[in-house]
């Protein structure tokens, strides 16, 4: 186990679930209301310094049948990075539906938005970071498009000719290639 990964590791032996290491990388799952303490801990430690916020992401394991390190639907991730020994960690929570997870926007400030992302695309909601309305998609749109509930497909676009263009359902063709039942054909010229 890496040195910086064991000394978390024994700081919050009762609030991390696992910590494995997966291609080079290192992931370290924590039971979310633990989550600021854990994060504020790796970005003001003298050692760790942990202090760059790179991304969180959130990622829906509701159809996923292989090995997981959280029974809820839904993971959410922190990418942070240390500028100072070069090392990345990967943070990671598990949410269900109706829960919802501390956010990190007061411990990084770069979290609010990315947060506010993986609520409006995938419906996560983030303690202390509420939306009142949409903030990627329009405030009219329904559902949260990166749910593996919400069906594929697209709609028309207007082109700036003010001519309409086909959505991307009119132009699929079946080919060898196909993937998630066979809804991935490539595009025919109009």
């Amino acid at each position: 186990m890496r040195d910086d990964v064991k000394r978390i590791a024994e700081e919050f032996s009762y609030d991390i679930i696992s910590a494995e290491e997966k291609l080079g990388e290192w992931y370290i799952s924590v039971k979310k209301e633990s989550l600021p303490r854990v994060m504020e801990f790796v970005k003001r430690d003298k050692e760790l310094q942990y202090t760059y916020f790179s991304e969180c992401l959130g990622v829906d394991y509701s159809e996923w049948k292989g090995k997981r390190d959280f029974k809820e639907r839904f993971e959410v991730v922190y990418n942070i990075m240390s500028p100072v020994s070069y090392r990345r960690l990967f943070i990671k929570v598990g949410v269900d539906d109706g829960e919802k997870v501390p956010t990190l926007k007061h411990v990084f400030a770069g979290a609010e938005f990315p947060e506010r992302e993986v609520w409006d695309l995938f419906g996560v909601e983030f303690e202390g970071n509420e939306q009142t309305e949409r903030f990627l998609l329009p405030d009219d749109w329904v559902g949260y498009p990166l749910r593996k509930e919400f069906p594929l497909g697209g709609e028309n676009v207007v082109f700036a000719e003010g001519t309409l263009g086909p959505a991307i359902e009119d132009n699929q063709r079946p080919h060898a290639g196909e993937s998630f039942e066979g809804k991935t054909g490539m595009n025919k010229r109009v």
